[in-house]
């Protein structure tokens, strides 16, 4: 044949191997959720892609079947096509015993060159920018090319199972959807700057509902404010003055004593009929739903959800009551900074760029995002901030006791009762020892 015919041969045998490369990269990346979505809209060949995913044996056998086939008679007609002329040129220069090696080493060298760039390297790198479009595209051809291998695939295919029972190798693909997966295309999101910096956030906070138990968000046991049913009515009308809250506990004489709840709907409701207010009773005290102080966010999400409840009472394994959440509560910890609580102090204050006065019941999850701290040690024993000083100092910290963490130092500033009111978070930062010798 002359040179013409074998460059004619040889590109098409790269279209085909590099048409068999595009496919085999398509196929194995395209990701089934978007082929689902794709299916839905009626798009069939979706479908097909799909269900050969599911049973990749024949097309991974027949693949490689045309791939090595087609390199190797590649290599057979090009190096016996390029090597005279290259042989010839060569002999112009050198015409030494290694002239003819030099002329082999050359031809295999350009035909292999050919193959990778063509062939291999750049249908892969087209195939991994937009998988699912191409496996689409190629799905009908291929598969007529799978019934054309069909009998050699079926043997590979056999000799390779044997091999994977032998050996005991699971072939099964994992498709599940994990948490890390999600997180990881959220990261990857803010990143390009398709999710915001806020919206990243907020969608942390939601899956974090999982991981958050009650106390991390709810009103603790000194902060709750409640009536007993001998509350005097001028101290009634204080409260709900002074609090702007939408739901008081009634107890019959300690907060340990729980009846139930009145909403002060119902109170200003009286005021306004000019009923008497000495009295709380059956008509304006509504039944409380109690949980653990063990349930998760989401949990009592769920709870809320099947009582038609806003409002919970948080007890303890003793039976005392810890606190009181609301479903604004467990909203506000999902929406961060969109949402902030009416009655609530600021509890983390950014001094400057490297120190934050934050107080001790700040929960430690709301810390974290504050500091851009990834993780605390041991974060299973304990919810706030006081918490983690606590279970690091294993004493009743006092002002200037200090922890080191993460690049951070937590100084506790102001304690009261044995409660600690409020810690000073101050950013470590490292001096170069030779700028401090310049200085000096």
């Amino acid at each position: 044949m002359s040179l013409l015919q074998n460059i004619v041969i040889i590109l098409i045998l790269i279209a085909g191997a590099g048409f068999l490369s595009l496919t085999e990269i398509a196929l194995a990346g395209a990701r089934k959720v978007k082929l689902k979505i794709l299916a839905e809209s009626g798009e069939h060949r979706a479908q097909k892609v799909l269900d050969l995913q599911e049973n990749s044996a024949d097309f991974f056998a027949a693949s490689q079947i045309g791939l090595n086939a087609v390199a190797i008679l590649g290599g057979i007609l090009g190096e016996g096509a390029f090597r005279p002329y290259i042989f010839n040129f060569v002999s112009r220069f050198y015409q030494g015993p290694w002239a003819e090696n030099i002329s082999f080493a050359l031809s295999f060298t350009v035909v292999t060159s050919l193959f990778i760039l063509f062939a291999d390297l750049m249908p892969k790198r087209l195939a991994m920018i937009a998988p699912e479009k191409i496996a689409v595209s190629v799905i009908e051809p291929i598969q007529i090319f799978i019934k054309v291998c069909k009998p050699l695939a079926w043997l590979i295919n056999v000799i390779a199972n044997m091999l994977f029972r032998l050996f005991k190798v699971n072939t099964i693909r994992d498709d599940n959807i994990t948490f890390d997966d999600i997180s990881a295309v959220m990261d990857a999101g803010a990143q390009a700057g398709v999710l915001q910096k806020q919206e990243h956030h907020f969608i942390e906070n939601v899956f974090e509902l999982e991981e958050r138990n009650v106390p991390s968000s709810m009103t603790t046991r000194e902060n709750v404010v409640f009536f007993t049913l001998n509350e005097p009515e001028e101290s009634i009308r204080q409260k709900l003055a002074e609090y702007p809250y939408s739901k008081f506990l009634v107890c019959s004489n300690d907060i340990d004593s729980v009846i139930g709840y009145v909403d002060a709907k119902d109170i200003l409701v009286r005021i306004l009929n000019n009923q008497s207010l000495l009295q709380l009773n059956e008509n304006t005290i509504r039944n409380v739903l109690t949980i653990p102080d063990t349930l998760t966010l989401s949990e009592v999400l769920d709870r809320f959800r099947s009582t038609k409840e806003k409002f919970a009472v948080v007890i303890n394994e003793y039976a005392l009551v810890v606190g009181v959440i609301t479903l604004s509560d467990i909203m506000i910890t999902v929406m961060g900074d969109w949402v902030t609580p009416i009655e609530a102090d600021q509890q983390i204050i950014k001094r400057d760029n490297n120190s934050w006065l934050i107080e001790g019941s700040t929960p430690i999850e709301d810390m974290k995002h504050a500091l851009e701290i990834d993780s605390m040690p041991d974060e299973e024993n304990y919810e706030t901030l006081a918490g983690f000083m606590m279970f690091k100092l294993r004493k009743i910290p006092r002002p200037a006791d200090t922890v080191i963490h993460a690049g951070y130092k937590f100084e506790v500033v102001d304690v009261d009762h044995f409660k600690i009111d409020q810690l000073l978070v101050t950013r470590i930062i490292e001096i170069n020892p030779l700028i401090q010798e310049e200085s000096e």
